[in-house]
């Protein structure tokens, strides 16, 4: 199998390590040209700083995305037109009409498109989920998530709901696996460019709920959320990958072995087009989250929630 990456920024030099460690990283491309030869040379692959010339000189079988959001789609575009399989990292597109262009396109190449909402493959993400689909504290009713930290300074073109709340919503559909059908939002701005402070609220049938609080003005880094069940309280920490269940008085804490989800993550995608595996984000659902994403900004703008009818 032969994979080629574009973009090794702040978070794609992460892709790069991985898909060179699992031997299957044949060429990158950045418009950085002194990026492009450093990583080239680095992983001993061949280095470009135009996609179209790269698409002109090699044979691959898929492609990762790891540029910034506005170049998503047209990036994306090329390389699904060449029937090539893509991976597009979080969020699939800025405006989710593009988003709908891209997974038809995909389904009509017949290629696998999917997007990087990395927290599925979490391995605490993963126990919560089957403790909620197996019911064994109840019925899940609520969830709490909070994600705060200092913007990265890569992250340039979109505000916190694209860049950071996204993972939250696309966590919440599913350990619901459901969509919401209402967002209501407030975000502000205090030191940058997009806003970088939101609370994000969705509601869910049978008037369950996830709530989204996510800022880029704390010092401290925080990524846990809690699943609110009828008999139980499930804690976990996004980062040490801790998970805790109080109920009764009573505080446990599960064992769980830590795990790169990066890694997980990637090698359910390179599974999935070898057709040994199916658990990834669909396109769909990546649609999805950016239709959510967009409601929130709007819900934020007009102070009122946006009703939703989703897939």
């Amino acid at each position: 199998m032969k994979i080629i990456q574009i973009g090794t920024g702040g978070w794609g030099k992460n892709h790069t390590r991985i898909l060179s460690e699992l031997g299957v990283l044949s060429a990158i491309c950045d418009a950085d040209e002194e990026k492009s030869k450093e990583y080239g040379e680095k992983y001993s692959v061949n280095h470009y700083t135009s996609l179209d010339k790269l698409l002109e000189s090699e044979e691959f079988d898929a492609a990762f995305v790891v540029t910034p959001t506005s170049t998503h789609s047209q990036i994306a575009k090329k390389l699904l037109e060449a029937k090539k399989h893509v991976f597009v990292e979080k969020p699939l597109t800025y405006q989710s009409q593009d988003g709908e262009e891209l997974a038809k396109l995909a389904e009509k190449n017949k290629v696998i498109l999917t997007c990087g909402y990395i927290e599925r493959f979490n391995p605490a993400v993963g126990v919560v989920k089957k403790l909620v689909k197996e019911k064994n504290y109840g019925e899940l009713v609520m969830l709490e998530f909070h994600r705060e930290n200092r913007m990265p300074l890569h992250i340039k073109d979109v505000g916190i709901i694209y860049d950071t709340s996204v993972h939250d919503i696309d966590t919440a559909n599913w350990l619901f696996d459901e969509m919401p059908s209402v967002v209501f939002a407030k975000a502000g701005k205090i030191k940058h460019e997009h806003e970088d402070f939101t609370s994000i609220m969705l509601g869910y049938k049978n008037d369950k709920v996830a709530i989204i609080t996510s800022n880029w003005i704390t010092p401290k880094k925080v990524r846990k959320f809690n699943a609110v069940c009828t008999d139980a309280i499930i804690s976990s920490d996004f980062i040490t990958q801790e998970i805790t269940v109080e109920n009764n008085d009573e505080l446990k804490k599960l064992d769980n072995e830590k795990q790169e989800p990066l890694l997980l993550e990637i090698k359910s995608f390179l599974n999935a087009i070898d057709g040994k595996g199916e658990h990834i984000v669909t396109a769909q659902q990546a649609v999805n989250v950016t239709k959510i994403a967009e409601a929130a900004l709007l819900s934020s703008q007009k102070g009122i929630p946006i009703y939703l009818e989703l897939k």
